[in-house]
């Protein structure tokens, strides 16, 4: 059974992160300092938490990017975990959880293979193709 969660307790951030390392760190090769960074700690962002039963599975972050627009940042799925649309669900519970602020939108920068998938969802790439750590990437954005 999957769970989507916010992380509340040290131990699901420590969660988040683990599977961002694994992730972003060791399969795709962003540096840690890149990954990690100071919005981790600010009391602004809000870490969600994908498990498996107690198995942390998938991570994802939002801030307030500028007034009355959520940043969607750091989503990720373990590699053991895709093509199960685990994806959908922690974009869907961020979704809701954005619905519940005084968001007008929300934005994110797309690895540009995920573009498809975050257009399923109702985003429009709003920017041409850039490099973020070495990776393309497209700016993104949804009306609420």
């Amino acid at each position: 059974m999957y769970n989507v969660i916010i992380a509340r307790t040290e131990q699901q951030k420590k969660d988040a992160f683990a599977v961002r390392k694994k992730v972003f760190v060791e399969e795709q090769s962003i540096p840690l300092h890149l990954e990690i960074d100071d919005f981790d700690t600010s009391d602004d962002v809000v870490h969600f938490v994908l498990y498996e039963n107690d198995t942390v599975v998938g991570a994802a972050r939002i801030r307030e990017s500028e007034p009355g627009v959520a940043k969607i940042e750091r989503v990720c799925i373990d590699r053991d975990y895709r093509g199960k649309n685990l994806g959908l669900l922690i974009m869907q519970e961020i979704e809701k959880h954005v619905h519940t602020l005084p968001f007008t939108a929300m934005k994110l920068n797309a690895q540009s293979y995920a573009i498809p998938f975050y257009e399923k969802l109702g985003f429009v790439v709003t920017s041409v193709e850039f490099l973020d750590a070495g990776i393309p990437h497209r700016s993104m954005e949804k009306t609420i």
